[in-house]
């Protein structure tokens, strides 16, 4: 959702809930038929009309029935009043037919799978027991994707929205079967801060680093990366949060360094390094977590982000930087004394270890 907002410079809120007002499920398209009017004939009505000529000589212009012409014209303020997209807009209004839908049409069956949804059945277990109860009665038979539409769309007004609360995976509306779902709150095998080794916290030892975003508006973000025994920055342009992209432009980064700085990687718990395997084997860095809500614990990073806001205040959008741009920002920073390292700046400290 956050990769949608960003598209189409909208809020993710404004994603969300426009994707739960429709149960996740893409609204059928609607078209006109071939018979009706089109925007083209009306206008040519209505001209028609302003020039002072008959409904007949119209109708003939457009090789269509005078009563078609006259009805048209009657239906949407007469000879004077008649304009053409008005006329359009209401007539696209008026062809909305709704059909009754079929758990509205038959109580029975909407009561059976209202006490079964209730019970924790799934659509898919309802749908395969209804067809063992009434073989021979296609009246009591429904379809479990029209169970899920009847839950998650909110138009349809056939269950409260509570009734979602006994499906197994208590989502808010309709997935995709190609939707990969996310891993917020849950980060696959990572190993946490508490057990990274005691060697790294004296910063002896260089190539330990501390990662986050910082964020910007618009759905923007930078990947900020800094060495905790000299407070060298590496700053690293992403194309959203997502961790295929955060992950990819990390990585790319990183194996730019000699191989004496790559050796380890302290996170934050955002999940945009949920894929944090896949760092550790192109990088062969190890990766660690902060414990949740714990931003302390990297806090070479922190203090790193509130110098940064120097140059990418807060409410700015991040994405028009340029990797260039964000290198640029970077030298900057790593060429400023620092009072924490002597007033000796992080460029000066890593070109003494390198030596």
């Amino acid at each position: 959702m956050s990769v949608i907002a960003s598209e189409i410079n909208k809020p993710p809120a404004t994603v969300f809930s426009y994707l739960q007002y429709h149960g996740g499920i893409e609204p059928r398209r609607r078209y006109r038929s071939i018979f009706t009017l089109s925007l083209s004939e009306r206008e040519n009505i209505s001209r028609g009309l302003a020039t002072g000529r008959s409904i007949r000589s119209i109708a003939i212009f457009l090789k269509r029935s005078p009563s078609t012409i006259s009805r048209e014209i009657q239906k949407n303020g007469g000879t004077l009043k008649y304009r053409a997209v008005d006329a359009d807009k209401a007539a696209w209004k008026r062809a909305k037919r709704p059909k009754l839908l079929l758990l509205a049409r038959n109580a029975r069956l909407k009561h059976i799978v209202k006490r079964k949804l209730s019970e924790d059945w799934s659509p898919e277990q309802i749908t395969g027991w209804l067809k063992i109860q009434f073989p021979e009665n296609a009246s009591m038979q429904i379809s479990h994707e029209t169970i899920y539409r009847s839950l998650f769309i909110q138009t349809r007004g056939l269950f409260h929205k509570e009734m979602r609360s006994h499906l197994r995976t208590k989502r808010k509306f309709r997935h995709s079967k190609k939707h990969k779902p996310g891993s917020r709150g849950r980060i696959v095998d990572g190993v946490s801060i508490s057990e990274r080794p005691a060697e790294i916290e004296d910063r002896a030892i260089p190539g330990h680093w501390e990662g986050d975003l910082i964020v910007g508006s618009q759905n923007s973000y930078i990947a900020t990366v800094v060495e905790r025994s000299t407070r060298y920055t590496v700053l690293v342009k992403v194309k959203g949060k997502s961790t295929d992209r955060v992950v990819s432009a990390l990585t790319k980064q990183m194996l730019k360094l000699p191989d004496l700085l790559k050796q380890s990687l302290t996170w934050d718990r955002g999940t945009e390094l949920a894929a944090h395997n896949k760092f550790s084997i192109a990088t062969d860095m190890d990766v660690y977590f902060c414990h949740p809500s714990s931003p302390w614990q990297r806090g070479t990073n922190e203090n790193t982000n509130g110098l940064l806001r120097q140059y990418f205040p807060k409410k700015t959008c991040l994405s028009k930087y340029t990797q260039s741009d964000l290198n640029e920002v970077a030298a900057k920073l790593n060429n400023r004394p620092r009072k924490t390292l002597g007033f000796y700046s992080p460029s000066d400290k890593l070109n003494e270890l390198l030596q």
